[in-house]
This record gives C-alpha cells, sequence and structure tokens, in this order.
C-alpha cells in the first residue's frame, strides 16, 4: 500500500485529500494540531488514515512525526507529500499589525520549508530507500498569481509558495521528487464560516472600511458555492498519479473569471476591482 503525509488534515482541503486518497487504497499519514481531531479523523477513516500531531511551524514537533512515518515505512518510499496547511491573514496593508504578516509567512511559507526537509529523504533524497521517488504537492492558489486588495498578507504568501515551488522543483530533479501545484479556487470549507465572524470593526475609521464590508461579503458569498474539498482532493490525486503531471493545475468553480484577471491587462484590472470597491480618489 502506497502512503502519503497530508499537513492541515483536519479540514477544508486537507480533509478532502485524506477522504479520496483513502478511498484510492492509500494510507494516509495526515497532520493536525488538537489530539480530538486526530481521534475524530482516525474513527471517520479507519485503519488507513494515521494522524500526526503537529504544528508545520515546530521544527521538533515536525520531525518527530517524519520520524514516525519513516517507522512505518521501513525502508520503503513515501508516495507522497501534500504541503496543505496554511492560514489567510485579511487586512489593508497600511494597517496591518506586523506580527500578524509575520505568522502568515511563518505559516504559510516556512512552515512547509520545515515539512518538507523533514519529509524529504523518504520521499528519495535518501537514496538508500527502495521504491520510485515520491510526488510533493503544494497547496497554492488562484490568489498566488493574482492578488486582491485586503488579503495581501495570504496573496504574498501563496506568490512566494509559487516561487518556492518552482525552486524546489528544480533542485529535487537530482532525486527523481517532482513537485506539483494545485492552486484552488473557491472552495466550500469552513473558514467562510470563520470569514462571517471576522471582525474588521479596527478598520472603520479608515478609508477602506467600506471596500472591506463588501470584500467580505463577496468572499463569504463567494466560498460558500466553491468547489466541495473532495474535488481538490481528485485534484491532488491526480497530481500525485497521474504518468507525466503538469508543473500547475487550476482547480475552480468560475474557469472565465480567473482567465479574465489572469489575462487581462494589470491596469484594466485595477481599475474594475477599484470601481467596484469605491477604491479611486475622489
Amino acid at each position: 500500500m502506497k502512503s502519503v503525509v497530508v499537513t492541515g488534515a483536519s479540514s477544508g482541503i486537507g480533509w478532502g485529500c485524506a477522504k479520496v486518497l483513502i478511498a484510492k487504497g492509500f494510507r494516509v499519514f495526515g497532520s493536525v494540531r488538537k489530539q480530538q481531531d486526530a481521534e475524530r479523523l482516525s474513527k471517520e477513516f479507519g485503519a488507513n488514515f494515521v494522524p500526526l500531531l503537529f504544528d508545520v511551524t515546530d521544527a521538533a514537533a515536525v520531525g518527530a512525526g517524519a520520524r514516525q512515518v519513516a517507522a512505518a515505512l521501513g525502508s520503503e518510499t513515501l508516495a507522497g507529500l501534500v504541503n496543505n496547511a496554511g492560514i489567510a491573514v485579511p487586512g489593508p496593508l497600511l494597517y496591518l499589525d506586523v506580527d500578524e504578516f509575520k505568522n502568515q509567512l511563518e505559516v504559510n511559507l516556512t512552515g512547509q520549508l520545515i515539512v518538507t526537509q523533514a519529509f524529504a529523504p523518504l520521499l528519495g533524497s535518501d537514496t538508500t530507500r527502495k521504491g520510485a521517488p515520491g510526488r510533493i504537492v503544494m497547496i497554492s492558489s488562484v490568489g498566488g498569481k493574482n492578488a486582491s486588495p485586503f488579503v495581501g498578507p495570504y496573496n504574498t504568501s501563496k506568490f512566494g509558495l509559487e516561487g518556492f515551488s518552482e525552486s524546489l522543483r528544480r533542485e529535487l530533479m537530482v532525486f527523481g521528487i517532482d513537485v506539483i501545484v494545485v492552486a484552488p479556487g473557491a472552495v466550500a470549507t469552513p473558514i467562510w464560516d470563520k470569514a462571517d465572524s471576522m471582525d474588521v470593526s479596527r478598520y472603520a475609521n479608515t478609508v477602506y472600511a467600506g471596500a472591506l464590508d463588501k470584500v467580505k461579503e463577496f468572499m463569504i458569498s463567494n466560498g460558500r458555492k466553491g468547489f466541495a474539498p473532495e474535488k481538490l482532493g481528485e485534484a491532488v490525486h491526480k497530481a500525485l498519479t497521474i504518468a507525466k503531471p503538469k508543473t500547475r493545475y487550476t482547480v475552480t468553480p468560475d474557469p472565465f473569471q480567473n482567465w479574465m484577471v489572469n489575462t487581462l491587462p494589470k491596469r484594466m484590472v485595477d481599475n474594475i476591482v477599484a470601481g467596484r470597491l469605491g477604491l479611486r480618489k475622489p
């Protein structure tokens, strides 16, 4: 049985990946931060789900998780690593708490490096392991190529992850380990319930107050109409198993909108966004 590590498996895209991969015959080692999530997922998914308790920013805990997987694999290689764990920090960049920005990058970028370094030997950078080299799937976003107002920290992390993935893919060719980006659009996950309760009152006395309310309303409405997490699980399964994968897969319920914002001249998109949100100078 082939084995895959999925970070951030407690809900959303990570949960969808675990569900689909287990149904396809994989054993999934899923990282969670809480023991109750480990117990819940073990009960839900059965014996082919093995919880790993770590936060991706905790190098010692991630290392312990890698040793747990190594013990289970014996001398075999790990078939895949799905770097999914991440957070989204909202807010206008001019007024954002710098510590929040640092935390965004720590989780969404530094954490991916910590996890990748810990599990790379199991994927085949340790050439004494038996079996084909594994693959790394990076969960980016359509926001990794096109940025929006008020999610600048998140966009920064995902733009960075795209570059990280490209450099990593070329560096790991020497081991035969491939790196594939999966970039979701809107996905119907619990993150939108959190967004609904997001407090933007601290920006009430800024020029962005009205625009923030519009963006929040749009994101919640759009997100809840997004793809089910299992749809992303299917894309990840394809990236892990297809004979000749692309370097990047975009998975979005609105491909026209994605095409438009990535094809139209940037100044034109700027003006469209500014017009809709009231961000033009009076």
